[in-house]
Order: structure tokens, then sequence, then C-alpha cells
């Protein structure tokens, strides 16, 4: 489902483990600084980057298909035309609840394809500001 009100986003901010595609090792960068608020938060991150081994002394692994635990929720670092190859790779795993595309990042047809699969889809919002506005 498509979610946008407070109470919805909420829930979906309500897990355990966010695996963050496109996880940036370069602080100062929004790919590094958003996922790091998270660990700091208490969430369990898995840095998903092909280029990179470990983010925050977390292994990274080189694609969702890789992660051998469960994953709650995919936060997306990525630009918008990667969204669908993405959203596959969410579709392909039976555990994540909801798939998050970054402030600036859209795609409705991927939305789509998540809200048909019965998982939550929430684009264009940061999720460090909305835990912030919301949670913290």
């Amino acid at each position: 489902m498509a979610v946008s009100t407070d109470s919805a986003l909420r829930d979906v901010l309500d897990v355990e483990t966010i695996a963050v595609v496109g996880c940036s090792s370069t602080p100062g960068k929004a790919a590094h600084d958003v996922p790091r608020y998270l660990l700091d938060h208490g969430y369990d991150v898995i840095p998903v980057n092909p280029y990179a081994e470990e983010v925050f002394g977390i292994d990274a692994v080189d694609s969702l298909a890789d992660v051998d635990r469960r994953i709650d929720l995919v936060d997306v670092f990525r630009p918008g035309d990667e969204a669908p190859d993405i959203v596959d790779a969410v579709l392909e795993r039976d555990d994540v609840e909801t798939v998050w595309l970054q402030l600036g990042i859209t795609h409705e047809d991927a939305g789509r394809r998540v809200e048909e699969s019965g998982r939550n889809f929430v684009q264009d919002r940061c999720i460090k500001v909305e835990h912030s506005r919301l949670v913290d």
C-alpha cells in the first residue's frame, strides 16, 4: 500500500532490520549519514553496496540476494530508473515488508508492483526526516 499518513509511516518505521541499497562509505553523503542515523537510533542496518567491503564496520553485501537474514525494510539510495530491478530483488524475498525510495527518488510502476504484492511503498521521502519527526 502507498504509505502517506503519519500513522502509517510510524507503523512502517516500527521495524528492526533495514537494508540500505546504495549505502555509502563517504561521510557527508546522504547515503552515509542517513544510515548512520538509523544505526544510532537502534536499527540493524545492512549496507548494500557492491563497491564497498564494509560501511560503519559492518560487512557490506553486493545485492539484496546476498542478505542471508530477515530484512524488514529496504531503503533505496539509487536513481529512480534502478527501482524496477531493486523491486525485482525485493519480490524474490518473502520477508521485506516495505520499500522506501529516499527523497527525490520516484518510480510509479515500481511502486505499483510493490503495492500489488501486498507490501508498503514510500517514495520521495527521507526516512531520517520522517523518523525524527514521528518517532524520535
